[in-house]
Protein backbone atom coordinates (compact mmCIF):
# COMPACT_ATOMS: atom_id res chain seq x y z
CA UNK A 1 0.00 0.00 0.00
CA UNK A 2 0.84 3.54 -0.97
CA UNK A 3 -0.13 6.42 1.16
CA UNK A 4 0.72 10.22 -0.50
CA UNK A 5 0.27 13.38 1.07
CA UNK A 6 0.45 16.32 -1.20
CA UNK A 7 1.23 19.73 0.21
CA UNK A 8 2.22 23.45 -0.92
CA UNK A 9 -0.75 24.71 -3.19
CA UNK A 10 -1.83 27.92 -2.15
CA UNK A 11 -2.88 31.68 -3.71
CA UNK A 12 -0.79 33.46 -6.47
CA UNK A 13 -0.70 35.92 -8.51
CA UNK A 14 -0.19 35.51 -12.16
CA UNK A 15 3.12 35.51 -12.64
CA UNK A 16 4.06 33.71 -9.47
CA UNK A 17 5.57 30.28 -8.30
CA UNK A 18 5.00 27.51 -6.32
CA UNK A 19 6.06 24.45 -5.04
CA UNK A 20 4.53 21.81 -4.76
CA UNK A 21 5.44 18.32 -2.39
CA UNK A 22 4.20 15.06 -2.08
CA UNK A 23 5.51 12.78 0.20
CA UNK A 24 5.10 8.84 -0.63
CA UNK A 25 4.98 5.95 1.89
CA UNK A 26 5.05 2.43 0.85
CA UNK A 27 8.09 0.06 -0.26
CA UNK A 28 7.84 0.53 -4.27
CA UNK A 29 8.19 4.23 -4.51
CA UNK A 30 11.67 4.11 -5.66
CA UNK A 31 10.59 1.99 -8.47
CA UNK A 32 7.47 3.71 -9.58
CA UNK A 33 7.05 6.54 -11.89
CA UNK A 34 5.30 9.45 -10.16
CA UNK A 35 2.72 11.95 -11.91
CA UNK A 36 1.44 15.01 -10.94
CA UNK A 37 -2.29 15.93 -12.73
CA UNK A 38 -4.72 18.50 -12.17
CA UNK A 39 -8.75 19.07 -11.89
CA UNK A 40 -10.11 22.41 -12.20
CA UNK A 41 -13.95 23.41 -11.50
CA UNK A 42 -16.61 21.60 -13.88
CA UNK A 43 -13.22 19.87 -15.87
CA UNK A 44 -11.66 16.31 -16.06
CA UNK A 45 -8.75 15.69 -14.17
CA UNK A 46 -5.64 15.88 -16.73
CA UNK A 47 -1.82 15.06 -16.94
CA UNK A 48 0.41 17.58 -15.92
CA UNK A 49 4.05 16.08 -15.60
CA UNK A 50 5.28 12.94 -14.93
CA UNK A 51 9.00 11.66 -14.18
CA UNK A 52 10.77 8.09 -13.97
CA UNK A 53 11.71 5.87 -11.30
CA UNK A 54 15.28 7.23 -11.16
CA UNK A 55 14.41 11.05 -12.51
CA UNK A 56 15.86 10.23 -15.77
CA UNK A 57 12.80 10.85 -17.54
CA UNK A 58 10.35 13.07 -17.28
CA UNK A 59 7.39 14.43 -19.70
CA UNK A 60 5.14 17.13 -19.53
CA UNK A 61 1.66 18.45 -20.86
CA UNK A 62 2.26 20.95 -23.76
CA UNK A 63 0.54 23.54 -21.40
CA UNK A 64 2.91 23.61 -18.45
CA UNK A 65 6.08 22.34 -20.75
CA UNK A 66 8.76 25.35 -19.86
CA UNK A 67 7.23 26.53 -16.94
CA UNK A 68 6.80 23.92 -14.68
CA UNK A 69 10.01 21.08 -13.60
CA UNK A 70 8.64 18.10 -11.87
CA UNK A 71 11.91 16.14 -9.58
CA UNK A 72 12.03 13.78 -6.91
CA UNK A 73 14.06 12.76 -4.27
CA UNK A 74 14.10 9.13 -3.70
CA UNK A 75 16.19 9.24 -0.59
CA UNK A 76 13.39 11.74 0.69
CA UNK A 77 10.73 9.19 -0.86
CA UNK A 78 8.95 12.92 -2.10
CA UNK A 79 8.49 14.55 -5.66
CA UNK A 80 8.31 17.68 -6.85
CA UNK A 81 6.38 20.02 -8.71
CA UNK A 82 8.20 23.78 -9.30
CA UNK A 83 5.48 25.69 -11.07
CA UNK A 84 6.66 29.36 -12.53
CA UNK A 85 4.91 31.98 -13.98
CA UNK A 86 2.12 30.77 -13.42
CA UNK A 87 -1.44 31.98 -15.33
CA UNK A 88 -4.70 31.74 -14.13
CA UNK A 89 -5.56 28.58 -16.23
CA UNK A 90 -3.43 27.11 -14.02
CA UNK A 91 -5.79 27.09 -10.68
CA UNK A 92 -6.95 23.62 -9.93
CA UNK A 93 -6.62 21.06 -7.63
CA UNK A 94 -2.69 19.35 -8.29
CA UNK A 95 -2.65 15.25 -7.24
CA UNK A 96 0.50 13.36 -7.17
CA UNK A 97 -0.17 10.03 -7.90
CA UNK A 98 2.81 6.94 -8.25
CA UNK A 99 2.45 3.26 -9.65
CA UNK A 100 1.77 -0.16 -7.83
CA UNK A 101 4.45 -1.71 -9.88
CA UNK A 102 7.63 -1.83 -11.65
CA UNK A 103 7.12 -0.98 -15.42
CA UNK A 104 10.62 0.34 -16.94
CA UNK A 105 13.33 2.52 -15.89
CA UNK A 106 12.40 5.23 -18.52
CA UNK A 107 8.29 4.74 -17.89
CA UNK A 108 6.60 7.78 -17.74
CA UNK A 109 2.87 7.74 -18.08
CA UNK A 110 0.19 9.97 -18.88
CA UNK A 111 -2.81 8.24 -18.29
CA UNK A 112 -4.68 8.37 -15.19
CA UNK A 113 -5.34 4.46 -15.59
CA UNK A 114 -1.51 3.87 -15.33
CA UNK A 115 -1.34 5.00 -11.65
CA UNK A 116 -2.71 2.85 -8.57
CA UNK A 117 -2.61 5.40 -5.81
CA UNK A 118 -3.12 8.72 -5.56
CA UNK A 119 -3.35 11.52 -3.04
CA UNK A 120 -5.72 13.75 -1.31
CA UNK A 121 -4.70 17.00 -3.76
CA UNK A 122 -3.78 20.48 -3.20
CA UNK A 123 -5.53 23.42 -4.23
CA UNK A 124 -3.76 25.92 -6.62
CA UNK A 125 -5.46 28.96 -6.87
CA UNK A 126 -3.66 32.24 -9.44
CA UNK A 127 -5.46 35.31 -9.65
CA UNK A 128 -4.92 37.74 -12.31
Amino acid sequence: QVHLVETGGDSVQSGGSLRLSCAASGRTFNISPMGWFRQAPGKEREFVAAISMSGGSTDYADSVKGRFTISRDNAKRTVYLQMNSLQPEDTAVYYCASVSGFGGTHWVPRSMNSYNYWGQGTQVTVSS
